[in-house]
């Protein structure tokens, strides 16, 4: 092994140890292992930030943007009111949803179409008295699915197409991964319906839920004593009876900034702050009839839950949320957003310190308080995704039709060869924004600059693996190790490999690293490359094992109520099926 390869694999092992290890957000890691490879002389000083203007991240980026178009013209709301049905059955409910929520993904960002159909999802639930936990992992897991049909359902197919350029001298068309991923798509999702969610563990599948606010594990709130509180003077455990009345739980008090350890015993003070677990209407009446006020963010403070007039919304943490790891008082969101946060929820962890000190992550549940247009505004600027059915708009039938136009024309030119498809979105992008159908002040909002950044900062690395010999190595030392296997079996390894790596790893990173390995593997025995590059495609984008694994596994960790422990066991079986449906009929489609 030569001093580059050596080097470029110590890169690259630090930033698959940083990726997993998840302290630091994969787009800093990313660009951190840029600069390390340019200093080092891997990667050229003039060619580091040509990953920026590279096909598949101007692609990525158009598509997310055009995404965002069409949710905002109501062309999805519109679609969805026409086709998704309304059954009560819960195996044609997932069905219905999940499929549509397939068809969607292979057009418009999978993040985005689960995003829109997660309110649908759980009000239906709600309305039949379901626990939302049988239908969610399920939706999320159609979602990710549907985004192998097409080239633009999911980055790593762009990046597979990118990656086929460069050896083939043209990319993957639009629907060359529709034979397998249509295949795969169909089986999973028949999976899903009828056996998947019968795997969840039988408290998460039978969990209750309320009319309007479902139980996601309990909200915690913080409530400070007044002079005037029926409260004050009396001893901690003296609330035990009307906790157990409104069926929530005291969780402990705080003085100052300290706990008091024997609170129980201590009597209560003028400010000393009381923190409640329960569900909104059991922490309105406790707050209520304890003649608390909900504490602040800071200087502000609320009254109990309605009494200050206005909405009440839920709402989820996304995972590209700007509001991820910071605290609940640096946020000001009285004073900068005209909202409240009354309370919060996540899965699987108490809550036991102030409530300003909460550090927000992917997932958890806010219950905000506010008038309805703040609200809208607030959680779209903050990054957090309703989870109630939004109205569709009087006015905008005329803009969904125009945009999903548009839309089609733009897949048609670049399926026809007319022009690329970098050039076919942007163009489609322009008429968006020219049109009036993304107005130009929010645009870029639709953008996840994070995975835009992890993917100019790695192909250039992944540049460096073949520029260095590394990737020949690599694919040496597999066929050396599989020698006498047959190439189908070999083909199923880089699938398991790649499929493992993308349960750890982002799905975009994952391609980058296991694409150029694919192809020197099919050199060197002779094989199809395309076959290979199709087993990458699959593996990179079926992530079901961990709730980390994907984004959409992410944002339904909270509303589902569902551990960490719960994905495996829908997860790991459909894996098996995606490997015994895909292998085959990428044999069959492309051959080895």
């Amino acid at each position: 092994m030569t001093t580059p390869q050596l080097t470029i694999v110590l890169i690259l092992g630090m930033t698959f140890v940083l990726f997993v290890w998840g302290r630091l957000r994969y787009d800093i890691v990313a660009a951190g292992a840029l600069c390390v490879a340019v200093v080092t002389g891997l990667v050229p000083s003039n060619g580091a930030f040509h990953g920026f203007g590279h096909p598949a991240t101007i692609t990525v980026a158009a598509v997310l943007i055009l995404s965002r178009g069409l949710t905002t013209a109501g062309a999805i709301d519109l679609i969805a009111q026409r086709i998704v049905p309304k059954s009560e059955h819960l195996i044609l409910r997932i069905g219905g949803l999940g499929g549509f929520a397939a068809g969607l993904s292979a057009i418009i960002n999978n993040v985005g179409a689960l995003a829109l159909l997660m309110p649908l999802a759980i009000q239906s639930s709600i309305k039949i008295k379901q626990s939302p936990a049988l239908i969610l992992m399920p939706l999320a897991f159609a979602s990710i699915l549907g985004g192998l049909i097409t080239l633009i359902g999911t980055p790593p197919n762009i990046i597979i197409a990118a990656f086929r350029e460069s050896y083939a001298g043209a990319p993957f068309s639009m629907f060359d991964f529709s034979p397998v991923g249509a295949a795969v798509a169909l089986a999973g999702l028949a999976f899903v319906s009828v056996v998947g969610w019968r795997l969840l563990p039988k408290d998460t599948r039978e969990r209750s839920i309320t009319e309007d606010l479902f139980d996601i594990g309990g909200y915690v709130t913080e409530g400070r004593v007044l002079k005037t509180s029926p409260v004050n003077g009396q001893a901690l455990g003296e609330l035990d009876a009307v906790a157990k009345e409104h069926d929530v739980m005291i969780l402990g008090v705080r003085r100052g900034d300290r706990p008091l350890r024997m609170a129980r015993y201590e009597k209560l003070k003028t400010n000393d702050r009381i923190l409640v677990e329960g569900d909104p209407q059991g922490l309105d009446k406790i707050i209520t009839s304890l003649g608390l006020k909900i504490s602040g963010t800071g200087k502000e403070e609320r009254a109990p839950f309605g009494q200050d007039g206005g909405a009440l919304a839920e709402a989820v943490v996304e995972s590209r949320s700007r509001i991820i790891g910071r605290t609940v008082a640096s946020l000001r969101l009285p004073s900068r957003q005209g909202i409240n946060l009354l309370a919060v929820a996540r899965q699987g962890h108490s809550i036991r310190g102030r409530l300003t000190d909460f550090r927000f992550r992917a997932g958890d549940v806010l219950l905000l308080q506010g008038d309805k247009d703040l609200l809208t505004d607030g959680m779209s600027s903050l990054g957090l995704l309703p989870l109630a059915e939004r109205d569709l708009q009087f006015g905008r039938s005329h803009r969904a039709w125009l945009a999903m136009a548009i839309f089609i024309a733009a897949v048609a030119a670049a399926a026809l060869g007319f022009v690329t498809l970098p050039i076919a979105f942007s163009i489609a992008v322009v008429a968006y924004v020219v049109s009036g159908i993304q107005p130009v002040r929010d645009m870029y909002d639709g953008v996840d600059w994070p995975v835009i950044v992890l993917l100019g900062a790695m192909i250039p690395i992944g540049n460096a693996l073949t520029t260095t010999g590394t990737t020949d190595l690599i694919a040496d030392g597999i066929v050396d190790l599989a020698a006498g296997w047959p190439a189908l079996t070999i083909l199923t390894l880089v699938l398991v490999v790649t499929m493992t790596l993308s349960d750890i790893l982002n799905n975009a990173a994952t391609a980058v690293i296991m694409a150029p390995i694919g192809i020197g593997i099919a050199e060197r025995l002779g094989s199809n490359p395309d076959a290979f590059l199709m087993a990458v495609a699959i593996g990179a984008s079926c992530a079901f094992l961990t709730p980390i694994g994907h984004q959409n596994n992410t944002l339904v960790m909270g509303p589902g109520g569902y551990a960490f422990g719960d994905y495996w066991r829908m997860g790991l079986p459909l894996e098996i099926i995606i490997v015994v449906v895909a292998v085959p009929m990428i044999a069959l489609v492309w051959g080895i």
